[in-house]
């Protein structure tokens, strides 16, 4: 009775879709492994160096295992071990990764009673703990895989979208922006105008990769809404993206929270090229950071063993 499962970063949002789009990644990924014990309870190991909570009703799993624990009345409990690579506060998954792994886990071990959909809903209750909502856009592609549309989040209408083979490039630099101050000051209004754009823009995404029309794609790939104002939180911003755009980039932008960004491109050579134009940025700057170049992970999470 025991399971480990690797569980992948994703990008949320992808520019203009806020709270509705998301994409799993192939790489970083933690791991999670989920053991059933006789006694009740969850007990909480981490193996890795961030100094998460390992009070089971503070940790971001622990809440989203516990939720599975209540909705089938088991009485039995379980031993917890996790090694994030994702690192915490970084825009790509974080939480979500902890969330969807543990939940995906639990429900290979208990004999799969529970479907994607619920398990999407029970991880959302760890996301809570991150920050302050329930949003699915990082959940729904970790668990289904892939590429995903969340239509509606109250019911949890979600699609999975075809994508063309893209790839991936992301800059983590070594700054930490919390979810929840985050969301706090995007504006509550906005103009109807923007609101038109970022429809446009959202409906041009979704064709576009369905389509694998990569002129569409980076057409659409504008957020006139959020990325205002969330890009101020973000040392050398501006420059990364104008320098990407230039090396070759489809378009991106800020990955959930940020402060991750990434580029899409069609290419490994563009994808290197823009690495390089992101580190030089940063290194000009002065600022720690990670990169990777990565790409659409259409499994989602895995069955290590």
């Amino acid at each position: 009775m025991m399971i480990t499962v690797s569980s992948p970063a994703s990008l949320s949002n992808l520019c203009c879709g806020f709270d509705i789009l998301g994409m799993a990644l192939n790489e970083p990924f933690d791991t999670i492994q989920l053991a059933v014990k006789d006694e009740p309870g969850i007990v909480i190991r981490h193996t890795d160096n961030y100094q998460l909570p390992v009070n089971a009703k503070e940790n971001i799993a622990g809440v989203a295992l516990q939720a599975i624990i209540d909705a089938m009345d088991f009485k039995k409990g379980f031993n917890v071990v996790i090694n994030k690579q994702i690192k915490p506060g970084s825009g790509i998954g974080s939480s979500a990764a902890s969330a969807a792994g543990i939940v995906v886990a639990a429900n290979e071990l208990l004999g799969k009673p529970f479907s994607k959909k619920q398990l999407v809903s029970f991880a959302m209750e760890g996301e809570v703990i991150a920050s302050g909502s329930r949003h699915a856009d990082n959940i729904a592609p970790c668990i289904y895989g892939g590429l995903v549309l969340i239509r509606d989040t109250a019911s949890l209408d979600i699609i999975q979208l075809d994508a063309p083979e893209l790839f991936v490039t992301i800059v983590h630099p070594q700054i930490e922006i919390k979810t929840s101050y985050a969301r706090s000051i995007l504006p509550k209004e906005i103009p109807l105008k923007s609101a038109v754009i970022q429809w446009a823009n959202v409906a041009g995404l979704v064709t576009g990769f369905l389509q694998k029309d990569y002129g569409l794609i980076g057409r659409s790939l504008e957020d006139v809404i959020i990325e205002p104002v969330r890009s101020k939180l973000i040392p050398g911003f501006d420059e990364v993206k104008q320098k990407c755009l230039a090396a070759g980039a489809l378009g991106g932008g800020i990955s959930g929270s940020g402060p991750s960004l990434f580029m899409l491109s069609t290419s490994a050579m563009v994808a290197t090229e823009i690495e390089n134009c992101m580190k030089a940025v940063y290194e000009k700057l002065g600022i720690e950071h990670k990169t990777y170049i990565t790409g659409i992970n259409n499994e989602g999470i895995k069955i290590i063993s």
